[in-house]
């Protein structure tokens, strides 16, 4: 899960320093008076999504397999809990 959350990191400041350059540049539009910065992010979020969406599908299903995973081994913790206390407690019903 680290490395998905660092490699989608690391395409969204990748189109955060092209988008800089962009609008410093002239080729994009710059925001409303001080908004700048806040145009900036918003444009690089906005084209790092789909990108991340597209490039990261096989690390994001590794992810959510692993996920899933810990789920189903809490489930079964829960599981074997709840029958461990049904045991002790047909145990405490038959002694008194």
């Amino acid at each position: 899960m680290l490395r998905y959350t660092l490699m989608r990191l690391g395409i969204f400041v990748g189109c955060l320093v092209v988008v800089w350059g962009l609008v410093y540049s002239g080729a994009a539009p710059r925001g409303l008076g001080a908004s700048n910065g806040v145009w900036v992010v918003l444009l690089a979020l906005v084209i790092s999504a789909p990108i991340s969406f597209v490039v990261l599908r096989k690390e994001r299903d590794r992810a959510s397999e692993r996920i899933v995973q810990k789920v189903e081994r809490v489930k079964a913790g829960y599981e074997a809990n709840r029958s461990q206390e049904d045991g002790a407690d047909d145990a405490a019903r038959a002694q008194g």
